[in-house]
């Protein structure tokens, strides 16, 4: 697991930031799901295949965060499982792996109610024959799943957004019956400024500064104009340091951080690497002409600016003209 993954998969675990995700993607920002009505469930999805028991294989996969809702719905309960998928690349099977996460949650529920039935000291019903075989009485229903993937890169996302897009060319009367399956996905590149205003808590930031990260200029625009970039979470500040190769500078200990000024240290940082990089190239051009060998060049380059062996060895290779 990638640092960027790990680090995506802590911040989402937070139920504020959680809910901002579908309050965002399901309502367009109306604050619909509430973090207190969240409640974490174990990623670990458990599915026994259909079969006898001595011929069944459980199967085991991991999801990234996955939580139970509990809304109220017209003055009745209603119960339903999200999930968060963070991806820092382009899944190009992406359907296929969202949709065994969610096909995994639902054989977990039904094979869930079939051992509650087994269990259950009850006679108040006497399942039919159909239902006792089958574990899963008429009268039992599925919680539905609703997965969002959170793509973190700059690039556009061109993978597949669905199993059809996936299969090979075959007769259109045949594919009119296969199975689909829709990833429901967020992409900074896909998603408008009105959209990103939607999040409200510093995934608005994230998905803003990801987005324009390839415009130094336009980023620079956004950042200093908007008064959020100001305070930054930290989690969210590592994000989009792993998200974008950036290396933003701020103190250990901060809890949140000025981007502005981040990215002013992070460009002095860069100003002045370039200045050392100037001079080591200086002084193996100045080692070559005066006659001196690559070898004498590296251990100079090791002993004046603290190199290793092998980075003295790569700055050989790149001025040694």
């Amino acid at each position: 697991m990638g640092k960027l993954d790990i680090l995506a998969k802590e911040y989402m675990r937070q139920p504020v930031v959680f809910a901002d995700v579908f309050n965002q993607f399901l309502y367009h920002g109306r604050q619909v799901i509430e973090p207190a009505r969240l409640t974490e469930l174990d990623t670990a999805e458990i599915a026994v295949p259909y079969g006898t028991d001595h011929a069944s294989v459980p199967e085991q996969r991991y999801r990234d965060t996955v939580k139970m809702l509990m809304a109220m719905t017209d003055g009745t309960v209603a119960y339903c499982i999200l999930a968060v998928e963070n991806e820092g690349k382009i899944n190009y099977a992406m359907p296929v792996k969202d949709g065994l996460y969610d096909f995994l949650q639902l054989s977990h529920q039904v094979t869930s109610a079939a051992k509650l039935h087994r269990q259950s000291e009850t006679k108040d019903y006497v399942p039919s024959s159909d239902e006792f075989l089958s574990g899963f009485w008429k009268s039992d229903r599925l919680l539905p799943v609703v997965t969002v993937v959170i793509y973190f890169g700059a690039e556009e996302w061109d993978g597949p957004l669905s199993l059809k897009e996936m299969y090979t060319d075959c007769d259109k009367e045949i594919l009119k019956y296969v199975a689909d399956y829709h990833i429901n996905l967020i992409a900074p590149n896909a998603l408008t400024d009105h959209e990103i205003d939607a999040f409200q808590t510093n995934l608005r930031e994230i998905m803003r500064y990801i987005k324009y990260s390839k415009d130094k200029q336009k980023l620079n625009e956004v950042v200093n104009s908007e008064n959020r970039f100001k305070s930054v979470e930290r989690g969210a500040m590592e994000i989009m340091n792993a998200a974008t190769n950036s290396n933003m500078k701020f103190d250990e200990g901060e809890e949140r951080v000025n981007v502005c000024v981040a990215i002013q240290g992070m460009m002095e940082d860069s100003k002045a690497e370039g200045i050392i990089e100037g001079k080591i190239e200086g002084s193996i051009l100045t080692c070559k002409e005066l006659g001196h060998s690559q070898e004498d060049a590296k251990n100079y380059v090791m002993t004046k600016y603290n190199k290793s062996v092998h980075e003295a060895e790569e700055l050989i290779k790149l001025y040694w003209k």
